[in-house]
């Protein structure tokens, strides 16, 4: 698999995770583990992290494919 194909697929990944996150903040979804309720504030940092890394995956899989 190519630099271009890697980083794209990287970027569907963290694209994934990040609506993952977005989706329990909107629907206000509870995570439990064990007996820790993960606070919210969790699934915020969660959304912009992945976010920004798909968009940094995708820049780049777009910058080698014009070079």
């Amino acid at each position: 698999m190519g630099h271009k194909q890697y980083c794209v697929v990287s970027g569907v990944f963290f694209s994934l995770v990040a609506l993952a996150h977005l989706l329990r903040i909107v629907y206000g979804m509870s995570v439990q583990i064990d007996d820790y309720v993960v606070p919210m504030m969790a699934s915020w940092v969660a959304l912009f992290v992945p976010a920004g890394l798909a968009f940094w995956a995708f820049r780049v899989s777009r910058e080698s494919s014009a070079a």
